[in-house]
C-alpha cells in the first residue's frame, strides 16, 4: 500500500510501498477514505514529546484523524464487521485496564497514540490496522461523508470532551479561546452550541474571521493589543467562565488564565512544544486567591461519541464546518510545512491516497 513515510524529522515525508497491515486476532484493517492532517502531526514530524516518551522515529507512519470502512476484522471481534463505516480516535486504548472497563479509554493505563508510535503506525496511508477493535472503533451515523468526519479522530471530539465533560460550560458563559487552529476553531463552534457566548483569540485575521462564522461573538487579534486577558477582562466584564489554551505554549496558557474571572476554569487541550517542554510557569496565588481551577483533557472516551452525533443529527453541531480544504497523500508534507507558521485555517482532510 501507499504511505507517507518520516524519514528524518522536519524534512518531506517521504510517499513508499509499504506493507499492508495484517490484522490480530482483536484487531480490524480500516481502509482509508479521510484523514485529517492536524498540529500533533506537525509535533510528530518536527520529533517532540520525548518528555512524554511518544517521540516518532524513522520508518513512522503519521496520522491520527482517520475515517473510513473497515476490510477485515480479527477472530475475536464481535462489535465490528467488513463493511462497517467508522472513524478511529488517536487515543487508543487497550479495553483491558480499569479505566478502559470504567469508560474512560482515552485515558487508557497502557495508551497507544496512533501514529505517533511503532507499535501503531497511523493514517497517511491507504490501510491502517486497529488493535482491541472493539474497544477503540467508532460506528459512524448512516449517511455522513468519511472526510466531514474526519475531525472526530481528534480536533472535534478532543474539544467537545473539553468542553462539554471536563468543563463546566453553561448557557451564557463566556468562554475564551486562545489559539483558532483546528481544535480551537472546534472549540468555538462547539462552545457556541452549548449556549456560551465566545471570544476568540489568535494572531491571523483570517482565523478570527473563520472563528465568527462558527459562532464566535468577539474576536480578539493578539498582535493587536498589549494586554490580551485585559481585553478579555473587558469584553467579558468579570472575566471569563471557562478558557481554554488550544495552543499549547506558554504565552496561550498564561493568557488563558490570567482572562479568568473568579472560580473560572482554565481548560488545557494543547501540547507544549520544544521550548516548553511539559512545564510552564502559571500565575499560581492568583489562583489560589481566585478558587482558580486548572483542567487537563485528552481525546475522548469512544463511548460517548454519540453525544455528538445526535447534535449533528439535530443541526446544532457540524463537523464539517471545520474542514477548510481536500489534499492528495503527497501534499501532507506540505501542509505539514505551513503549519510551522501557522499557515493552516481549520482543518485539511487527506482524501486521495
Amino acid at each position: 500500500m501507499r504511505a507517507a513515510v518520516l524519514k528524518e524529522h522536519g524534512e518531506p515525508l517521504e510517499i513508499e510501498e509499504v506493507d499492508d497491515p495484517q490484522v490480530t486476532p482483536d484487531g480490524a484493517i480500516v481502509e482509508m477514505e479521510a484523514c485529517g492532517i492536524c498540529r500533533s502531526d506537525w509535533h510528530g514530524w518536527q520529533g517532540d514529546w520525548d518528555w512524554l516518551g511518544i517521540q516518532s522515529e524513522e520508518g513512522q507512519i503519521l496520522g491520527h484523524e482517520p475515517a473510513g470502512h473497515v476490510i477485515a476484522v480479527g477472530e475475536n471481534v464481535t462489535r465490528f464487521a467488513e463493511g462497517d463505516h467508522v472513524a478511529i480516535p488517536f487515543n487508543l486504548g487497550d479495553g483491558t485496564c480499569i479505566e478502559c472497563r470504567t469508560g474512560h479509554g482515552n485515558t487508557c493505563e497502557n495508551l497507544m497514540p496512533l501514529g505517533f508510535v511503532k507499535e501503531v503506525q497511523g493514517a497517511f496511508a491507504e490501510e491502517v490496522h486497529v488493535p482491541a477493535a472493539d474497544q477503540n472503533l467508532v460506528a459512524l451515523p448512516d449517511g455522513v461523508s468519511s472526510v466531514d468526519m474526519a475531525g472526530l479522530g481528534c480536533r472535534f471530539m478532543t474539544a467537545f470532551h473539553g468542553l462539554a465533560h471536563r468543563a463546566d460550560v453553561g448557557a451564557g458563559d463566556w468562554v475564551a479561546v486562545h489559539g483558532c487552529g483546528g481544535v480551537g476553531l472546534s472549540a468555538v463552534h462547539i462552545a457556541d452550541a452549548l449556549g456560551a457566548n465566545v471570544v476568540a483569540v489568535d494572531l491571523i485575521d483570517e482565523k478570527l474571521e473563520r472563528a465568527k462564522t462558527l459562532g464566535a461573538t468577539e474576536t480578539v487579534n493578539a498582535g493587536d493589543v498589549e494586554d490580551v486577558p485585559g481585553e478579555v477582562q473587558a469584553i467579558t466584564d468579570r472575566g471569563a467562565n471557562v478558557s481554554v489554551d488550544a495552543l499549547g505554549i506558554a504565552t496561550t496558557c498564561q493568557n488563558s488564565v490570567l482572562s479568568l474571572g473568579r472560580r473560572g476554569q482554565h481548560l488545557q487541550i494543547g501540547l507544549t512544544t520544544e521550548d516548553e517542554q511539559g512545564m510552564v510557569s502559571l500565575p499560581t496565588d492568583a489562583m489560589v486567591m481566585q478558587e482558580i481551577e486548572f483542567i487537563g483533557s485528552l481525546g475522548m472516551p469512544p463511548t460517548r461519541y454519540d453525544e455528538i452525533f445526535r447534535m449533528v443529527a439535530t443541526g446544532k453541531l457540524d463537523p464539517s464546518a471545520v474542514v477548510s480544504e481536500t489534499v492528495g497523500l503527497e501534499d501532507v508534507s506540505d501542509k505539514l510545512a505551513a503549519m510551522t507558521d501557522f499557515e493552516t485555517v481549520g482543518i485539511p482532510v487527506i482524501e486521495r491516497f
